[in-house]
């Protein structure tokens, strides 16, 4: 039976209308603060938090609808390059804090991160999880305004100085000023509309890759790494995979796994990244096919739960003050102003089919110099994460999550130390100091 229309509560609810119209040459929502950061994926979220909790105001914008970057959104599903490497699991100190311990900590009490060891650790988690205590971080800091959908269009300068941001979002369109910016938008965004010089690769391509995290897997019977790459290469191609190799994580207790098993252009393109995108869930597909056909008895169940937005990796970044290069990772090379260490791998997604892994052995340590994070010719603007200047090679082993957490918070320590002068002024031992448990804690 039908319910009864309740007249009485419809009129108490004022289901009339009004018209509204948009005001002829009504201006920009304007927004004010001490740091602007663009970009709240894993170092945008780690520099804004430090700032706010530093005493500074903090504006954090993002492109997406949702806070987390790519860590949440493209559903990354591993944090590497936060730990030592060496035979000895138990010796994996771990080389970066502040806001990591803080996620390892919550995630850990929820059942929501794996720690896979072995002469390497990484840190497998539910991207759900994260995004969530991102969400959750961000709201308890009063000092942070977040401003989420919005689209950068123009940067406005003064001198060697960036003044204002200008943004579309679907509300009209914002206005930011503040004193000093932080780049994390990944391609360098701010950095290029501000007209400073940036690089890109030279020749070929840096591989982003589409994640896809799948449901229903039997977790006891799950192939070792190495047994689902050896099939890879013998019959991927009969599932018309272009990439042939990657994994398929398993994740304990949950019988999920994180699928990483393709290479998909991302060319800096407003139409042609989308057309990548859809090529590459295609390709995830295949690569399911692959896992449920070859491996039935752990994967014949399987279903998506989710496909990340489509990951990148190295596509635009700035030239800095120092440019790291290859012979510097390898060497281990000390800076006086280092503010980040890793012992990830040279990780180089150049090629359609496969990837240069290069790994380090025990006690091998390189660092990120803060010179390699500020264009010599801008005051007030820092970059952070996969934005920093690095060669190709290099990049590639320092844009990993465990670096890009350490590199926010050596940006939110130099705009607290620069306190209105120039980056480029910060006293190098002072910030290294601020930064120690991210360059010299070991325990």
């Amino acid at each position: 039976m039908a319910k009864k229309l309740d007249i009485r509560r419809l009129d108490e609810a004022k289901t009339e209308t009004r018209v509204v119209a948009r005001e002829s040459g009504s201006g920009p929502w304007k927004l004010r603060a001490n740091t602007c950061v663009l970009g709240a994926g894993i170092g945008g979220v780690s520099a804004a938090i430090e700032s706010a909790r530093l005493g500074h105001s903090v504006v954090l914008v993002d492109g997406l609808p949702s806070l987390g970057g790519q860590a949440v959104n493209g559903i990354v599903g591993t944090f590497c390059g936060l730990f030592a490497n060496g035979p000895d699991p138990s010796q994996h100190y771990q080389f970066t804090h502040g806001i990591a311990d803080e996620i390892l900590r919550e995630l850990d009490s929820q059942g929501a991160i794996h720690y896979r060891r072995g002469q390497w650790t990484t840190v497998l988690y539910d991207e759900v999880a994260l995004g969530r205590w991102v969400e959750n971080a961000v709201a308890r800091e009063d000092n942070i305004t977040p401003l989420l959908g919005a689209i950068l269009q123009a940067v406005d300068t003064d001198g060697r100085r960036v003044t204002g941001l200008h943004f579309a979002t679907r509300f009209g369109d914002v206005h930011i000023e503040a004193d000093y910016f932080v780049d994390a938008s990944g391609d360098a965004a701010l950095t290029y509309l501000a007209g400073l010089p940036c690089r890109t690769p030279a020749q070929g391509n840096v591989f982003g890759s589409q994640m896809v995290v799948i449901e229903g897997v039997d977790i006891d019977r799950s192939p070792d790494r190495t047994t689902i790459a050896d099939r890879l290469k013998a019959v991927g191609a009969d599932y018309g995979l272009l990439r042939r190799e990657g994994f398929a994580f398993s994740f304990p207790g949950r019988g999920t796994a994180l699928v990483n098993m393709t290479h998909v252009e991302t060319p800096l393109h407003p139409t042609e990244i989308v057309s990548r995108g859809l090529e590459g869930k295609s390709q995830a597909d295949k690569a399911i096919q692959f896992l449920q056909k070859e491996f039935p008895d752990a994967f014949g169940r399987a279903s998506v739960r989710s496909y990340g937005q489509l990951g990148i990796r190295q596509t635009r970044w700035i030239v800095g003050a120092k440019q790291l290069t290859l012979e510097e990772v390898l060497a281990g090379e000390q800076f006086d102003d280092a503010v980040a260490r890793t012992a990830w791998a040279i990780e180089l997604h150049d090629k359609q089919d496969s990837h240069i892994f290069h790994t380090f052995g025990e006690g091998h340590v390189h660092y990120v110099p803060f010179r390699s994070m500020t264009p010599p010719d801008a005051d007030n603007l820092v970059a952070v994460g996969r934005c920093v200047d690095g060669d190709v090679a290099a990049l590639s082993s320092v844009r990993v999550m465990g670096p890009c957490i350490a590199m926010g918070a050596a940006a939110a320590n130099a705009i607290d130390l620069a306190d209105g002068a120039s980056l480029h002024s910060v006293d190098a031992a002072q910030l290294r100091a601020r930064v120690h448990d991210n360059v010299d804690r070991r325990d």
